[in-house]
């Protein structure tokens, strides 16, 4: 998706999301210690990345951009489509003379 296509409220979105991942992971602690955040606070972060999402959904709904498109693919994944390279010189070299 090209930066043109992404609106302010979109780029927004993206680095609130990624800002509050990056909390997620900087304060992950081993399971036998005590969580440095609060259980309301995670709960709050938790609601956030939802409503991120949601909106992130809506918005991509009404600039026709299919949701599942954005998110990152296994390289070993099945595709849906199929790209097959087309050689131009190739055609135009095999193409007969017109009969007549």
């Amino acid at each position: 998706m090209s930066d043109e296509a992404v609106s302010k409220e979109e780029r927004i979105l993206q680095v609130m999301y990624r800002v509050l991942i990056d909390v997620i992971k900087d304060t992950t602690t081993d399971p036998r210690l005590k969580h440095p955040l609060t259980d309301r606070t995670k709960e709050g972060i938790r609601d956030c990345l939802d409503l991120i999402t949601a909106r992130q959904a809506e918005l991509a709904g009404a600039s026709g951009r299919e949701v599942g498109q954005e998110r990152p693919h296994y390289a070993d994944e099945p595709r849906k489509t199929v790209t097959v390279p087309i050689d131009l010189n190739a055609l135009r070299r095999s193409k007969k003379p017109p009969e007549g």
